[in-house]
C-alpha cells in the first residue's frame, strides 16, 4: 500500500505573532515552525501502517525552502521520501491544485491530510483535491482501519459519530482521535540520522494563479475587563446588566 501524507509548515501555537508590512504580511521572525498537528496525527497513522502492513510512506509539502526542516522531522519520524512543490502557499486553490497536480503522475492508495492548519483553518484543500482528483473523501476522520483494501472508517459528524465502509484509493482528513497525543513520536537521533540520508525532492511550481490577495492581518481586540460583583449583591448585578452590558 502506497500512503500520501500531505504536511503544512505552521507556527507553533506558542509563538508570538506579529505583522509587519502595515500589517499585511506574517513577521516569522523568531518564530518556531512545526508539522500542522492535524497532519502529525495522520502521519503517526501512516506509520503506523508502515510498521503493521508494511506500506511505504511519502510526505508531501506546497511550501517554499524554509519548510524543508518540517519535512526532515517528517522523514525522522518514519516517512520513506518527502517531496516539495516549490510553491507560495498563499491560496488553498491553488495548493489544492497543486497536490490533484502531483496525483496525476504519482499514484497512491490512501492521502492523508489534516482537516485543517492552525495557521489559518480554512479546512478546504483536502475536499477540494478530492474534487479535483475525483478521489473518495472522507473528513474529519478519527478511525480508519484496513484490511486488504476494503475500509472501515469513523467521521466526525453533528451530535455524534459516522461510520463508513468504502475501498481504495481514498482521501481522508485526520484529526486528534485518528491516534491520541500520547501516540505522537519525538525523532530519535537514529531517526534524524536516517532522515538526512532520505530522498527529497523538489517539483518547481505548477504555475496555477494565485486567486486570493491578503488585504490585512489584525490580532484579535482586548477583551474588556471583568467586573466581579458579590453575590448577595443582586441590585448592582441588575444595574449592570441594564445600564452597561444593556441586556436588560
Amino acid at each position: 500500500m502506497k500512503i500520501l501524507v500531505c504536511i503544512s509548515h505552521v507556527p507553533d501555537t506558542t509563538s508570538k505573532i506579529n505583522f509587519c508590512d502595515e500589517n499585511k504580511s506574517f513577521d516569522s521572525d523568531g518564530i518556531q515552525f512545526i508539522i500542522n498537528p492535524n497532519d502529525e496525527f495522520g502521519l503517526i497513522r501512516a506509520i503506523w501502517f508502515k510498521e503493521k502492513m508494511g506500506a511505504t510512506v511519502d510526505v508531501l509539502n506546497v511550501g517554499l525552502k524554509n519548510t524543508e526542516q518540517t519535512l526532515r522531522k517528517a522523514l525522522a519520524i518514519g516517512a520513506d521520501k518527502a517531496v516539495r512543490i516549490n510553491t507560495n502557499p498563499k491560496c488553498s486553490k491553488v495548493v489544492s491544485k497543486s497536490i490533484a497536480k502531483y496525483l496525476e503522475s504519482n499514484k497512491y492508495d490512501l492521502i492523508i491530510m489534516g482537516r485543517e492548519s492552525i495557521d489559518y483553518n480554512g479546512g478546504m484543500v483536502p475536499g477540494m483535491v478530492s474534487a479535483l482528483s475525483s478521489i473518495n473523501f472522507i473528513d474529519k476522520c478519527t478511525s480508519l482501519d484496513i484490511d486488504n483494501g476494503n475500509v472501515k472508517a469513523v467521521r466526525e459528524i453533528e451530535g455524534g459519530v459516522e461510520n463508513i465502509s468504502t475501498s481504495l484509493p481514498l482521501i481522508i482528513s485526520s484529526q486528534k482521535g485518528i491516534v491520541e497525543e500520547k501516540d505522537l513520536r519525538i525523532p530519535n537521533m537514529r531517526g534524524i540520522m536516517m532522515a538526512r540520508k532520505k530522498e527529497l525532492i523538489v517539483i518547481e511550481d505548477y504555475g496555477f494563479k494565485i486567486s486570493s490577495v491578503t488585504v490585512k492581518f489584525e490580532k484579535p481586540s482586548t477583551k474588556n475587563k471583568v467586573t466581579l460583583i458579590p453575590s448577595d449583591n443582586v441590585d448592582k448585578l441588575i444595574e449592570l446588566l441594564n445600564k452597561e452590558a444593556k441586556v436588560i
